[in-house]
């Protein structure tokens, strides 16, 4: 049996993800922050999956969740970090530090924790995947999205050159999930994010294609299908 570490699993994409990997057989390991949301996932996708809450900015947090996962499972075959936010729609200027510092926390530095303590026992053992969603404002820009373009763009970086760390021993890829509909969209686009296929649409078609992934992708910057 299979193991999938996902991220922000109570919401968007990753709660999206979640039956279909359970209906393939897969263990999932998940976390949320929200504990009442987490709470009701596990009611619905009881033993032998595992969720937990964990907030991603928090190096304690992440350290006991991956701990948790190797005791239970061994090392994960497929990490999906998916967990990210995104700031209000305003310039530059008028994002707080704060926040700024939030959205950094969440999407650059919640990542570079799982790998780190994930990718030794992934390494020891000689294989798996690692899925970074990056973005499509990790390879352009727009207005009014400046921190998250820049945790995106950070995150093909971090990927790329991770990748060349595991010299494909572990297959380390940033993933352009492509433009769904879910709440993250609608906080930028308004109602003109109904006009994009939705998270339930969007996990039919990128779960399979994550689970074809392998160490011949290592260190490619990737789009879903149809993304």
């Amino acid at each position: 049996m299979k193991t999938v570490v996902i991220t922000g699993c109570t919401r968007g994409l990753g709660r999206a993800m979640v039956p279909l990997f359970a209906e393939a057989g897969w263990r999932i390991a998940g976390c949320g922050r929200n504990g009442a949301h987490v709470a009701e996932v596990g009611r619905q996708f009881t033993k032998p999956h595992f969720f937990s809450v964990c907030d991603v900015s928090r190096e304690n947090d992440v350290a006991g969740f991956c701990a948790a996962i190797l005791e239970q499972f061994g090392p994960p075959d497929l990490v999906l970090n998916n967990a990210a936010i995104i700031n209000a729609n305003a310039p530059l200027w008028e994002t707080s530090a704060e926040d700024f510092s939030r959205i950094v926390d969440i999407n650059i530095k919640g990542p570079a924790a799982m790998m780190r303590h994930l990718l030794p026992a992934m390494l020891k053992r000689g294989g798996g995947v690692i899925v970074n969603f990056s973005s499509g404002w990790g390879r352009c820009t727009a207005a009014d999205v400046a921190p998250y373009c820049a945790t995106k763009y950070a995150i093909e970086g971090l990927s790329m050159a991770t990748a060349q760390d595991t010299g494909g021993r572990v297959a380390v890829i940033p993933m352009n999930p492509g433009i769904i509909d879910t709440d993250m969209l609608r906080s930028t686009f308004g109602g003109g994010a109904g006009g994009f296929p939705d998270a339930d649409d969007w996990a039919r078609r990128a779960v399979p294609f994550f689970m074809k992934l392998g160490p011949k992708d290592n260190g490619r910057p990737m789009t879903v299908p149809g993304g």
